[in-house]
């Protein structure tokens, strides 16, 4: 079976549709909070979904011995781990250090595959870009707070620096992939990168399990296959993003963060309910400068 994806000639075609796509993925999430699925079972059937959404795609034969001798198999061996690994570090963080802060942590870890960028490939670093990209980081930041300020408890400092750091690599891989290979593995890297990320949740699972027993819910296969379709093209249109060759990455990235920012806060105000203070509407205001200078 071989199904087809619509070129998109605009690259903001491509940042659109992957910000879409990541506020799905965060309607889902809050989906799961309500119908109290647990997040990493949900997880490992979301990454085995979106990894067979990769193999109905894949337009090329492919063996063990193939995949193994790829060029890119570390990419996908990594990053499929960090997948699993930062979502946990990110789960564990919101419980002890709050939602704020973390997403903070994980917003603005943007800065790490941003500078690998301008040093590795060559993207410039002009005047306009400078200002836009710490508008971005004061947009995130306000965007993400109640009141502007963080408060947490230091000795959980060594936990916002993983996810921070965690997702930061995770990033520059993803995008280290999406410059050298842009035209190499596609829908097969993506299919390892999915199958890699799903046998590392179930060792985490199977470890937590030893300690205190989990129950298996039937419901994480429904979400998980809810949550892994549209986690599969969010990463499609994500990578045709960062492997336009007239767009530098370095734009890609605090642009889609700003992106999903001010609209998961905007569907969060409108569906949710959740209010948006005085703060929040000036980050939401500096992103949209921000998004308008890198445009530009």
């Amino acid at each position: 079976m071989k199904l087809e994806v619509i070129d998109l000639k605009s690259y903001m075609s491509n940042i659109v549709y992957t910000i879409i796509l990541f506020n799905i993925l965060i309607i889902v999430f809050k989906m799961f909070e309500k119908y109290k699925v647990n997040n990493l079972q949900g997880l490992i059937f979301n990454y085995i979904t979106a990894g067979t959404c990769a193999y109905f795609f894949l337009e090329q034969d492919f063996s063990l011995e193939k995949i193994i001798n790829s060029a890119w198999i570390y990419h996908a061996i990594f990053i499929g781990t960090l997948f699993i690994i930062v979502f946990n570090f990110y789960a564990f963080g919101t419980q002890k250090v709050g939602i704020a802060i973390t997403t903070v942590a994980n917003k603005m870890s943007l800065i790490i595959p941003v500078s690998i960028a301008i040093l590795l490939y060559g993207d410039t670093f002009t005047y306009h870009k400078g200002i836009a990209f710490f508008l971005a980081l004061a947009g995130i930041y306000l965007s993400s707070t109640k009141g502007g300020k963080l408060s947490f408890n230091k000795k959980y400092l060594w936990l916002i620096i993983l996810v921070f750091v965690g997702q930061g690599i995770s990033d520059s891989i993803f995008n280290d992939f999406a410059q050298k290979f842009p035209d190499e593995g596609g829908y097969l890297f993506f299919m390892v990168l999915f199958f890699v990320a799903s046998v590392s949740g179930i060792i985490i699972h199977t470890g937590k399990s030893l300690k205190t027993k989990i129950p298996f819910q039937f419901k994480s296969i429904f979400w998980g296959f809810v949550f892994g379709v549209p986690n599969f093209f969010s990463l499609l249109f994500f990578l045709k993003a960062l492997g336009d060759p007239d767009l530098n990455s370095s734009i890609v990235f605090p642009v889609v963060s700003m992106g999903v920012v001010v609209s998961s806060s905007l569907i969060g105000m409108l569906l949710f309910k959740e209010k948006l203070s005085r703060t929040n509407w000036i980050g939401i205001l500096l992103s949209i400068c921000a998004i308008y200078i890198f445009s530009y």
